[in-house]
């Protein structure tokens, strides 16, 4: 069942009249799951519940303007226009309530998310893309409200750049000539976000295909619109945004969200609008209602008044449909109620059926496990205590995996010392191996074009080869990448016409056009949000922060979209997103370019680089550009003018990810860093040497992933001894360093002094060089703590300096 287009010219009454009852169908099969989905939160089937109850009519008229190849990118209410699509069955609705983890039964996100969270799949099982233009597309959805905003701008933005880059004509399964429209939902009190101005602005300026609506219900969870919005009114305050003649801007319509015929002209005109025009449009949907409240989690009986509850029971949008089309002549109130006694049936079909896919794997799963507890039993010494853990288990009506597997682990505690243990150890390891990746894979790419399939390829020199400034070696690589790629483009502040502040993209736009090399606004969420919109529809882009301390204006949606995509939809869709920035021993609190444990514990999912030189950073990129996962690349600010030689493979070389880099051999000590702090400790490095202290040297290069083949501790079983230095505040990156080579790497057992850490202080740096001496690790510093290291290990060799 789908809500088809309304084609006037096209349709006989008749027609018109079936299309018009099956939208009502539609709308009230919605319903019902709502209600009976609330029901199952209650009675504690499911966890938690957030419906579309309330928004369906609107919905109806949407997806009757929803095309193939177009993008919704949406929020937790829009189950009625999945369903108006074909792209949300009753069955997959309830199995999304349960949390079924089967991808086949729950293709939203394998239960990884709660329920009212959607999404298609851009990708075939092995991590392929799919022909987009042939399908109708939903960009997974995240909670995180206003959060679905700066992804939306990206996904309406690739249908520009597919409209006006030559050199992408092959690439027909992701685009038919740009006219592919992004559709944005929003709650109304969700638009108090900044994400949401900052994205409507953004599209303004751009001007690109993407309709937003927002579904207004007066209310925000229990704040009413007063506390919200200016005026109470999103499309009054948007007013300065309505284009003229003379001007670019939005189109902006009002309309009621119990108005059947106004709402599918609405967004008919919309539709036809952005699609061939490139022109945003807003959509303020008025006088909606949400009859069960916000959630599961509360009533709206506790806040909404006697008369507000009344009117929303006289304007509910499904009962102002009904009594249109009575007036109307299309169907009868017999007819209807017919309808409604059918939804309310199926309904309950699909979520009996539901139910029962999730529950049968458990229970014989719990069935298992009790039998072979039960014949345990019949040999242990504790055997009463096994058969009570077998008939507990059995008692338990619906199962979660959680209750069997807690079951079989404390059972093993009564088995430690008999024959029957190996057996029990097994169960569990073999449930565990089928179980644990339904909530654990995912996370990084599985595909053949994943990271570890990137073969490393070495910078190539010959007797021609120069040194030279090493943002040459940027610059000349990414003319390389942007000849090789069609489908590469960066953007951000000051990226385009002065080639960005550090000219490590000097005269690229005026070689490739500004759709390529684009210059953006002072807006760091929606610079990302660009680019995961566009990485999601195929092409390869390079978002560039300026700084990296900026990046703390995009982290939450690097967090919560990016890093969590391939997870949060069992590898269905993925945004190969580049995220290119720089920092490192800058100078004061705003610059000081080295916020790294936030950032390494943010955005699991992605890869964290961080090239100590150009030709590393140029081969991570060279890298990137050939797997499909998204990145954050480093660069060094106080690099750009050393000077390197200039590799002959530009855009070639491939730095492999993983892998660190013993940088100076030695033999006292294993000293483990990364970035610009390499240099100080080099520097430090020659200066023990004098007094007969040996380093070993090793920079990380990459801190996601860390050192895969476990090369650090081969160092300190050399050198017995290890110290982090690290920029960042006490606790951060080297206190991820030292976890991942002390415990994961077992490096303890090899160590004959305490591993040390040496990192700035907590305080943020003060500005000025004085600053930077005084707040971050310095050569003084490095070269004090290794040889009061060495101290303790030979105090009459290396006396105490202090």
């Amino acid at each position: 069942m789908s809500s088809k287009p309304i084609e006037k010219e096209v349709l006989s009454f008749e027609d018109f009249k079936q299309e018009v009852i099956n939208d009502y169908k539609i709308a009230v099969i919605s319903r019902e799951c709502s209600l009976l989905g609330r029901r199952e939160v209650l009675t504690g089937k499911a966890k938690f519940g957030i419906f579309g109850d309330g928004k369906e009519v609107p919905q109806l008229a949407l997806a009757k303007a929803f095309k193939n190849g177009d993008f919704r990118s949406g929020y937790y209410r829009d189950q009625t226009f999945m369903m108006a699509l074909g792209l949300l069955s009753i069955p997959e609705f309830f199995a999304g309530l349960y949390g079924h983890t089967d991808i086949n039964l729950e293709p939203m996100s394998a239960g990884r998310q709660m329920g009212g969270h959607f999404t298609t799949h851009s990708l075939d099982e092995n991590g392929n893309w799919k022909n987009l233009t042939q399908q109708k597309n939903s960009s997974a959805d995240i909670s995180p409200t206003a959060g679905q905003m700066p992804r939306l701008l990206g996904l309406a933005q690739a249908s520009k750049i597919y409209r006006n880059v030559k050199g992408l004509e092959n690439h027909t399964q992701f685009s038919n000539q740009g006219n592919e429209v992004a559709w944005g939902t929003i709650g109304n009190a969700s638009t108090s976000e900044g994400l949401f101005f900052e994205t409507i602005n953004a599209a303004g300026v751009l001007q690109v295909p993407m309709v937003m609506s927002v579904w207004d219900d007066a209310y925000g969870i229990s704040v009413p619109a007063r506390y919200q919005t200016t005026k109470e009114s999103i499309s009054e305050i948007l007013k300065g945004f309505q284009r003229d003649e003379n001007t670019n801007g939005y189109e902006i319509f009002t309309v009621k969200g119990w108005d059947y015929p106004s709402l599918v002209e609405v967004y008919q005109n919309a539709g036809a609008l952005a699609r061939a025009e490139h022109v945003p449009v807003l959509i303020h949907v008025q006088e909606l209602t949400q009859p069960q409240g916000h959630s599961t989690s509360g009533s709206h009986e506790r806040y909404k008044s006697k008369e507000r509850l009344e009117w929303e029971s006289e304007h509910d949008c499904i009962v102002q449909m009904r009594k249109w089309m009575i007036s109307n002549n299309i169907a009868s109130e017999e007819d209807i109620n017919a309808i409604d006694e059918a939804a309310k049936k199926e309904v309950l079909q699909g979520k009996k059926e539901a139910w029962n896919n999730f529950i049968k794997p458990i229970k014989e799963e719990q069935q298992d496990l009790a039998n072979l507890l039960t014949n345990l039993a019949q040999k242990s010494p504790n055997g009463v205590f096994l058969q009570k853990f077998a008939t507990d288990l059995l008692a338990i009506k619906e199962p979660i995996n959680k209750d069997v597997i807690t079951t079989a682990r404390k059972a093993l505690r009564l088995v430690i010392n008999e024959d029957g243990k190996p057996t029990l150890v097994q169960w569990i390891k073999d449930f565990m191996a089928k179980t644990q990746p339904k909530f654990s894979s995912h996370l990084y790419s599985q595909s053949a074009k994943s990271i570890a399939n990137i073969p490393a390829v070495a910078p190539a020199y010959d007797e021609n080869s120069e040194t030279v400034d090493a943002r040459l070696i940027i610059r000349n690589n990414f003319d390389a990448l942007f000849t090789k790629h069609p489908d590469v483009l960066i953007f951000g502040e000051d990226s385009g016409n002065i080639g960005d502040v550090n000219q490590g993209l000097e005269g690229m736009q005026e070689k490739y056009g500004e759709f390529r090399v684009s210059d953006t606004g002072i807006r760091e969420a929606t610079i990302l949000g660009q680019g995961i919109g566009m990485a999601m529809r195929g092409l390869r882009p390079i978002a560039e922060i300026q700084y990296l301390d900026y990046l703390l204006y995009a982290i939450q949606i690097m967090s919560d979209d990016l890093a969590t995509l391939q997870y949060r939809t069992y590898g269905r869709q993925k945004a190969p997103l580049i995220v290119r920035t720089r920092g490192h021993r800058l100078e004061g609190i705003w610059h000081a370019g080295s916020p790294m444990g936030m950032i390494l514990n943010a955005i699991r999912g992605m890869y964290v680089l961080v090239p100590r030189n150009m030709t590393q950073a140029a081969g991570f990129y060279n890298t990137l550009l050939e797997s499909d996962e998204p990145a954050l690349v480093i660069e060094c600010l106080n690099g750009y003018r050393l000077k390197e030689k200039l590799p002959v493979n530009l855009g070639e070389f491939k730095t492999p990810l993983g892998i660190v880099e013993t940088i100076k051999e030695g033999s006292d000590i294993t000293v483990v860093s990364y970035g610009s702090t390499l240099r100080i400790i080099e520097q430090a490095a020659k200066e023990l040497f004098e007094v007969g202290i040996n380093v070993e040297i090793i920079d990380v290069q990459s801190l996601l992933p860390f050192d895969i083949n476990h090369d650090i501790v081969k160092s300190v079983a050399k050198t017995n001894r290890l110290l982090v230095v690290d920029e960042d505040v006490p606790g951060g990156a080297s206190a991820y360093i030292l976890q991942q080579v002390v415990e994961k790497q077992h490096a303890y057992q090899y160590l004959d002094s305490e591993p040390q850490t040496l990192t700035s202080k907590e305080h943020r740096p003060a500005y000025g060089t004085d600053g930077d001496y005084f707040s971050k690790p310095s050569v003084e510093d490095v070269y004090e703590k290794i040889y009061a290291i060495m101290h303790e290990v030979n105090p009459s060799r290396y006396p105490d300096l202090y």
